[in-house]
């Protein structure tokens, strides 16, 4: 059952705004966390979901599925919660672990619906983590880089109608740049976001190098652009869980990138946390 049944429609339904759908849902989970506006979001990818640990003080933990336009994760390593942390001086930090996959078939407004309730939250800092496959060479699973830009390969946006939005600094140098302050050594590179669910073919992470891609995955791309139009600053960071087919002679696996998010997960914590703490 929801906390509300307040909701205007249905998603699914043209006819009616996902953005009053999504302010619907944060005043769900204002009502539920007891935490009126939220300063930061982050949705949690694999090998990020310990973050939440060390990014503050837990207020409330309220399952996905309770609020209106959000489902239980369909994929292991996804914690299907919706998190409300405290940190710094009185901040708060809305952690999603529900995140909807494009490959899900549920509709690109559901892909990214996480995203506009953060906006709608009081969010003006969106953070977008993935585990994903490297293309250079000399990134080994376990590496952490930061994402530059991204080439949407997934043939969809989340954009409605004559929407024209301008991604020349999708993801923000601001806070690429405070990223670094945190981890100097921090690479970056341009993620690839393909349909999935099957991993990319060989040719296919050719083709993604060939036209400037360093990061191959399923997500982010389509929530970094609804991002932007809600008017938040991106950053994301990218989990090297493999490296790509093909770049790799080894086969690839969902176990291969759960065991590398779990061997990651402590270094990644304390890094993403003393990045929100700075933002």
């Amino acid at each position: 059952m929801r906390i509300s049944d307040s909701a205007p429609g249905s998603l699914d339904d043209p006819a009616v705004s996902p953005f009053e759908i999504a302010r619907v849902a944060a005043g769900q989970i204002a009502e539920a966390t007891g935490i009126e506006r939220h300063d930061v979001a982050l949705t949690l990818g694999s090998g990020w979901g310990r973050s939440a640990d060390h990014l503050g003080e837990t207020v409330a933990e309220v399952p996905a599925s309770e609020i209106e336009g959000f489902s239980a994760s369909g994929v292991p390593g996804h914690s299907g919660t919706l998190r409300s942390i405290r940190y710094g001086e009185g901040r708060h930090a809305l952690v999603i672990g529900a995140r909807t996959h494009f490959y899900e078939d549920k509709g690109v407004r559901r892909v990214v619906h996480s995203v506009r309730t953060a906006a709608a939250a009081g969010a003006s800092v969106m953070v977008l983590t993935n585990g994903a496959g490297g293309i250079k060479r000399h990134w080994t699973p376990g590496t952490p880089a930061l994402i530059s830009d991204h080439i949407n390969l997934t043939a969809a946006s989340p954009l409605e109608g004559a929407t024209f939005i301008d991604l020349t600094d999708l993801y923000s140098a601001r806070l690429r740049a405070i990223a670094r302050e945190v981890d100097p050594t921090l690479d970056d590179g341009v993620y690839v976001q393909f349909r999935g669910p099957h991993y990319e073919t060989p040719a296919e992470v050719r083709y993604a190098e060939t036209i400037g891609g360093h990061i191959v995955g399923m997500s982010t791309a389509l929530e970094a652009i609804a991002a932007r139009e809600a008017g938040m600053e991106v950053l994301g960071l990218s989990l090297i869980t493999n490296l790509a087919a093909g770049i790799s002679d080894q086969p690839l696996s969902h176990g291969e990138v759960i065991a590398a998010g779990k061997a990651a997960e402590e270094p990644l914590a304390r890094l993403l946390s003393s990045i929100v703490g700075r933002l």
